[in-house]
């Protein structure tokens, strides 16, 4: 697998499952709403640490996310549930707004990161640190002193955040895995067999 440049090796011989669930993959990951103590709790109960929580989410740096998962924080933040989310950078708020129209019959994607959305680079956490989170969840990173620290130090170090992604990546590919005669081991990737 190709990660930002760097390939590393993906275990083979894993079995794939015969049944594959939206419900069931949404019951697993955490809402974009999620605080810090929520996303340890998610990643955790997956036998995932913090740090592979902060690491795993630099993957934020590629994608884009609709509208609807983090309009509240555009247009009905806070108690009043009229406000904006003040741990947000204003002119990043100004552009989403503009990208994000409020009673648009739409809902289209934005880019998680918009200074380089096509390019798996540090960029979603130096984003972190100008307070420019897409999500509520992402931006909760650097609100925690411990996960802070982690987002910050990837900033000043690509290489570390490159390793560390790597390792919670394989970690994460070993979470649940399938033995015995459970799911079935593909010869072609792009068809169920």
């Amino acid at each position: 697998m190709q990660v930002g440049g760097n390939a590393y090796q993906v275990p083979a011989g894993r079995r794939d499952g015969n049944v594959s669930s939206a419900q069931e993959a949404g019951a697993n990951l955490p809402p974009p709403t999620a605080s810090v103590s929520r996303l340890n709790q998610v990643f955790g109960a997956k036998g995932l640490s913090q740090s592979d929580m902060v690491a795993l989410s630099g993957a934020h740096t590629v994608g884009a996310a609709r509208c609807s998962s983090f309009d509240a924080r555009l247009y009905s933040y806070g108690p009043s549930g009229a406000g904006q989310d003040p741990s947000m950078d204003p002119a990043y708020l100004a552009a989403l707004t503009q990208q994000c129209p409020q009673a648009q019959g739409s809902d289209p994607a934005v880019p998680m990161d918009p200074v380089t959305p096509t390019t798996f680079d540090t960029n979603y956490y130096a984003n972190l640190v100008a307070k420019r989170g897409l999500l509520a969840s992402d931006q909760a990173l650097l609100a925690d002193p411990t996960t802070a620290a982690q987002v910050v130090g990837y900033t000043n170090s690509p290489a570390t955040f490159q390793t560390d992604f790597v390792a919670a990546m394989l970690k994460m590919g070993a979470i649940e895995v399938l033995t015995g005669t459970a799911g079935t081991i593909r010869t072609n990737c792009r068809v169920a067999s």
